[in-house]
């Protein structure tokens, strides 16, 4: 069982100049989704891509915000500090962002039911994968060289990407974590919890459920085992093992209302225990430490491709 197959063939993008730099330049970028919905305005994916000039073979970055449209501004002030260095940048919006955003979603978000939130992952982790077949046939990229950045529901997106898609080889995920159920039943925000009303004891049942299920997927692979709910396969955790002795960076707020630092962990465990930093703030003032945050995922970078191009 894999929800996640597509096809990447015959990929044909728009592209138009926005900007030009004296190191770098942006275009827009626009293609049809490989898994289209019943909503039109989901299935042209938008994005900015930032090309350093007079590249030959640069490592692609791949920046995926969270819900909303705040969470873009973050990804494109990446972007524009990684172009400088020599990296070519990708910034996707998502499903979640007004630019593709229903109505009709909008005004029940998050008030979802569980097969839209199951199709919106889908065609956000394939938004992802796309990226990477529309790079094969750009010269200034190196596709043996592709990592992402993922930001809150972006960093959900980049975890279960880069588990399934080995065509990734570093990721950055920043507040973010795994184990949903968790996030719903600690998370101290309320629109985490709408929805996930359930007992202690049957959120121990469940949890001792998903925990099987790990077990399996971690034997036998996630395509082998069917889900006892079609939610374990849009959690980041059932990929984590995917992730081990691969470059990760996990950056987290100390005191998030979203994700709760014990759904973190869990990620973190999961994934083997990679390298994390926490920072004083919320999921909101986790962004006063930018300067901090920009240098760790460049020092990070420059570590993963060095070390990837030493094999």
């Amino acid at each position: 069982m894999n929800p996640f197959q597509y096809s990447g063939d015959g990929l044909r993008a728009n592209m138009k100049l926005m900007q030009t730099h004296r190191q770098w330049a942006r275009y827009t970028v626009r293609y049809p989704t490989a898994r289209p919905t019943r909503y039109e305005k989901n299935n042209n994916v938008s994005a900015e891509y930032f090309r350093p000039l007079d590249a030959l073979g640069a490592p692609l970055i791949i920046l995926f915000h969270g819900i909303g449209d705040q969470l873009l501004i973050p990804c494109k002030m990446l972007a524009r500090s990684l172009v400088k260095k020599g990296y070519a940048c990708f910034v996707l919006y998502s499903v979640f962002h007004s630019r593709r955003m229903p109505d009709e979603v909008k005004y029940r978000y998050p008030a979802l039911t569980p097969e839209e939130w199951f199709e919106h992952y889908i065609i956000s982790i394939t938004d992802v994968r796309q990226v990477i077949d529309w790079a094969k046939n750009r010269t200034e990229i190196n596709t043996e060289q592709v990592g992402v950045i993922g930001i809150s529901f972006g960093g959900f997106i980049s975890a279960i990407t880069m588990g399934i898609d080995e065509r990734i080889k570093a990721g950055a995920f920043l507040i973010t974590g795994g184990n949903s159920q968790k996030i719903g039943h600690l998370s101290r925000k309320n629109s985490m919890r709408k929805g996930y009303s359930v007992t202690e004891e049957e959120y121990n049942h469940n949890q001792q459920v998903y925990k099987q299920y790990l077990s399996e997927v971690a034997e036998k692979g996630y395509e082998n085992i069917p889900p006892p709910n079609q939610g374990f396969l849009i959690d980041p955790m059932t990929y984590g093992h995917y992730l081990k002795k691969r470059p990760v960076l996990m950056l987290n707020a100390l005191w998030d209302e979203y994700i709760p630092k014990e759904a973190t962990l869990d990620l973190w465990e999961a994934a083997g225990k990679p390298a994390i930093s926490w920072f004083p703030g919320t999921h909101t003032t986790f962004w006063l430490w930018y300067p901090f945050i920009r240098r760790k995922i460049a020092r990070f970078l420059v570590s993963a491709f060095e070390n990837d191009s030493d094999k």
